[in-house]
């Protein structure tokens, strides 16, 4: 090794121990930072000067129409692809940097784990667990404990082609916990999922983060990120366009309305309202009192309002 050579590979050691600017400042890293994170693929930017930090504990939710950047920036985010600029941190770590350090501090479920079909669940566990460097009783343990935490303990000895959506789901989550980690990264998790089991992974993913770990999940469901995001970041074509939490965003794109529609169903007004009884009672008394028989409707913004606000229906990316 010539001596540029040593120096890079100084300068890169130095940069594997140096504390994130946070961290620096006695307040502990976020969980997850993007800072100034560009891609492109093919001459096509899919992720444009990207910045963004997830607090430890929190549920974040990003959204984003197809195309929008999302797969790129968890692909990034868990070392399957490289920013061409800016950097990526899990617990303050660089992902690039110092990959191997990185993953110890998070795990990720995509729409499907790579399992075997033709062992049961607790073969699959068990399995997991040698693989990550438990003992094969302490692999046992550890899967009966997520076995019994995530409701699976009556399919265990099944054969993992024979279980349902739901089971299936519940299973790629528990193997993605075999090993305890501070930050799990949930892709889409409820794909294909029938509203019970959806319902039934929403309180398992609730539970983990009222535990103390942090959850970044992008979603094509928007009920899934109103009822579980703390905060919520909105992509379109690469650029963070919309930040906040479910109530901060809604805010941000309308008022609470009510409309006046007479007997035979057509709209006489739609007034803004504070959303209050007070408030509500002042536009509608008047009204009313020409109309009594009129039908009333109270309409807050959704997101689907923010989403179609936030975001557009241009082109799709290559991610």
């Amino acid at each position: 090794m010539n001596s540029a050579d040593t120096a890079s590979a100084s300068t890169s050691a130095l940069r594997f121990r140096t504390p994130s600017a946070s961290a620096t400042d006695g307040a502990p890293a976020p969980a997850i930072s993007f800072t100034a994170v560009t891609k492109s693929f093919r001459q096509k930017t899919v992720l444009r000067n990207l910045d963004l930090s997830v607090d430890r504990g929190e549920v974040f939710a990003l959204l984003g129409a197809n195309g929008a950047g999302k797969t790129t920036a968890i692909n990034i985010l868990t070392t399957l692809a490289q920013a061409d600029s800016g950097t990526v941190e899990i617990m303050g770590v660089d992902v690039h940097t110092d990959p191997a350090e990185a993953k110890r501090h998070f795990a990720v479920t995509g729409q499907s784990a790579a399992v075997d079909t033709y062992l049961s669940a607790a073969e699959n566990l068990v399995l997991l667990g040698r693989l990550s460097g438990l003992p094969r009783r302490a692999a046992k343990a550890r899967s009966e404990e997520l076995a019994s935490t995530l409701s699976l303990t009556t399919f265990m000895n099944s054969r993992v082609g024979a279980l349902s959506g739901g089971m299936r789901r519940r299973l790629d989550l528990a193997l993605s916990l075999v090993v305890p980690v501070k930050v799990l990264i949930l892709d889409e998790p409820t794909t294909g999922l029938d509203t019970r089991s959806r319902r039934e992974l929403w309180a398992e993913i609730q539970r983990l983060s009222a535990d103390g770990t942090t959850v970044f999940l992008t979603t094509q469901y928007l009920d899934e990120a109103d009822a579980l995001a703390t905060r919520i970041g909105l992509l379109d074509r690469g650029r963070l366009a919309g930040l906040g939490t479910p109530a901060e965003l809604k805010a941000r794109v309308g008022e609470d309305t009510v409309s006046v529609a007479d007997e035979q169903g057509s709209t006489r007004t739609e007034t803004a309202t504070d959303g209050t009884v007070r408030g509500i009672a002042d536009v509608l008394v008047p009204l009313l009192d020409d109309s009594p028989n009129a039908t009333v409707t109270l309409r807050s913004p959704s997101l689907d309002d923010v989403f179609l606000t936030f975001t557009s229906s241009e082109g799709k990316s290559v991610n």
